[in-house]
């Protein structure tokens, strides 16, 4: 399958390649971003190297996608947002997302995730899609509970940052429950 890029009203859903490496750094080297990421912020350009490989290697081994969130009239890359752990023949992904502070709370998030839906429900035939939230991360909570998914519970200790054990939530969200948000 070649790489799908995906659009919406205001932002390009792209490949992330080498090229991006500087954006991907800037954004994941950012403490605030990476509080509820599941990573240490980046301290070398290498560990944006490495992240790119590992989407790559992951698209090509079907298990996973990741795009990058380029905003259409400017052509800069404010983020990214993909499916984890996907199982095409369980039919089932978490969805994963970022972007940087200064795009925060202008709807960009909502509209890349609202796209993936569409595209994971649709193209890929998905019956499940899952997200991992940190508890304290209350804005991405808010979002997801808005546009349909549910908190099925707390997974104790599921990640590790910073040399200690974090509680998440896992959430969700079925094909079916979409379809029936879209009508």
């Amino acid at each position: 399958m070649d790489f799908p890029t995906l659009g919406t009203k205001r932002l390009k859903l792209i490949e992330i390649t080498h090229k991006h490496m500087d954006s991907i750094y800037e954004i994941l080297s950012l403490e605030e971003v990476t509080r509820f990421y599941g990573t240490d912020p980046f301290k070398l350009q290498a560990e944006a190297t490495r992240l790119i490989d590992m989407f790559q290697k992951n698209f090509l081994e079907k298990r996973g996608i990741r795009w990058g969130i380029k905003l259409k009239e400017n052509q800069r890359i404010i983020g990214t947002i993909g499916l984890n752990v996907l199982n095409l023949k369980y039919k089932r992904a978490e969805i994963g997302y970022e972007l940087h502070p200064a795009f925060w709370k202008k709807g960009y998030a909502s509209e890349a995730i609202n796209e993936v839906l569409r595209f994971s429900f649709d193209q890929l035939d998905l019956f499940r899609i899952g997200a991992i939230v940190y508890p304290e991360n209350e804005a991405s909570l808010h979002l997801l509970s808005k546009i349909g998914f549910t908190n099925e519970g707390l997974l104790r200790g599921y990640i590790r940052q910073n040399d200690q054990n974090h509680d998440t939530y896992v959430l969700s969200l079925l094909k079916s429950e979409w379809t029936k948000s879209q009508e």
